[in-house]
């Protein structure tokens, strides 16, 4: 008897008759139910992710997303957003567990009304060096591969200050955690815009180096107080610390976007990595609880997920369900790649639910179908 067989004394293996049949109509009809007629799927051995591996090629998606410019304005869709959606996950419109994405574009001069949501927010740069925005009254300015975020209840607007191309970045939201537990607000701000600081890029400024500024109001929120993280310094900070260390067997060289007071997350439902694979590298198999959605930054590679193979190029994003084996490799054999990734890490280990585990057939590597 294997350890997941559900015959196994202690998992449900009740035997249908008429008479358990009508006994179950006489339940339902009290909205009642029996446990064990269900047991085995609401409490499986191990995860059972209704989300499965994808990939979603950049060069297919962009013409699309342009395509929307002319037909849907700002005001008119509130965000101008081509979402991604896994196959598994339609019905709450997510591209993998509880995480949402997509590739939201502003047209040259176009600016969005401000709100504010219970859902957290992040967005990276896709193209465009014309895009800002405004949270809680801090006005960030942002170019390609930067990073941003939008904490849970932050009023925030954006735009696109140049005159010539628009700007596509991406978005990333904790939306079906979020309405999964039934906690979702939504309001326009009563101005419509906000007034922002004279300062920009000041959250940036005040905590954005190694040192932490004195002198200032204690920040006590639960999220960073740097709203903003430069692809410049990030990539630096990635070719320093490759010089320094060998990295992780399993995603090379990585660095987690922090909160600079605390060292954990930028937020609190969702975190963010960047990671850089040396040129050739590639990395061993693994898993753990938690759903990851990865973007190519640079470069080219290929990951294999639960046995699946996917090549990817600078603009791609893939996803990686919950308890997936997977693994990386950079195509290159001349240049680094990198990959940006988001997760929903820190509700796993803030509820207690974290697990990972090592691959170690094969030397560490997955077979691919």
């Amino acid at each position: 008897m294997t350890a997941h067989d559900d015959d196994r004394i202690g998992r449900a293996r009740v035997t249908d008759n008429p008479e358990l049949l009508a006994y179950y109509d006489e339940l339902a009809k009290l909205d009642a139910g029996a446990l064990w007629t269900v047991a085995n799927d609401i409490e499986p051995w191990y995860p059972q992710p209704k989300s499965v591996p994808m990939l979603w090629r950049y060069e297919q998606l962009r013409p699309l997303v342009h395509k929307a410019l002319p037909l849907v304005t700002g005001d008119e869709a509130g965000r101008r957003v081509v979402m991604l959606v896994n196959p598994g996950r339609t019905e709450v419109s997510a591209a993998v567990g509880p995480l949402y994405t997509g590739l939201q574009i502003m047209g040259p001069g176009e600016s969005m009304t401000a709100h504010r949501h219970t859902a957290a927010a992040l967005r990276f740069v896709h193209e465009g060096t014309g895009a800002w925005t405004i949270v809680d009254g801090q006005k960030l300015k942002v170019g390609p591969r930067d990073f941003a975020i939008t904490p849970s209840g932050t009023w925030h607007e954006h735009g696109n200050e140049a005159d010539d191309v628009p700007v596509i970045w991406q978005d990333g939201l904790d939306i079906p955690l979020v309405n999964a537990l039934d906690a979702g607000f939504y309001e326009i701000h009563p101005d419509l815009h906000q007034t922002p600081g004279k300062v920009i890029n000041s959250s940036v400024l005040s905590y954005g180096g190694n040192l932490l500024p004195s002198g200032m109001e204690k920040w006590t929120r639960p999220y960073s107080p740097v709203f903003g993280y430069p692809w410049e310094p990030t990539y630096q900070a990635l070719l320093d610390l490759a010089k320094a260390a060998d990295g992780s067997p399993y995603d090379g060289v990585i660095m987690e976007y922090a909160n600079p007071l605390t060292g954990g997350s930028a937020m609190a439902t969702m975190g963010a990595h960047m990671q850089l694979l040396r040129p050739g590298q590639a990395t061993l198999a693994h898993r753990h609880t938690g759903s990851v959605i990865y973007t190519a930054a640079k470069g080219r590679g290929v990951s294999v997920i639960a046995g699946r193979r996917f090549e990817w190029r600078e603009g791609d994003i893939f996803c990686v369900p919950s308890w997936a084996w997977h693994e990386h490799a950079n195509l290159d054999q001349s240049e680094d790649a990198c990959l940006f990734s988001f997760n929903d890490f820190p509700v796993m280990r803030s509820l207690g639910f974290h697990r990972e585990e090592a691959y170690t057939e094969n030397g560490g590597h997955q077979p691919t179908s």
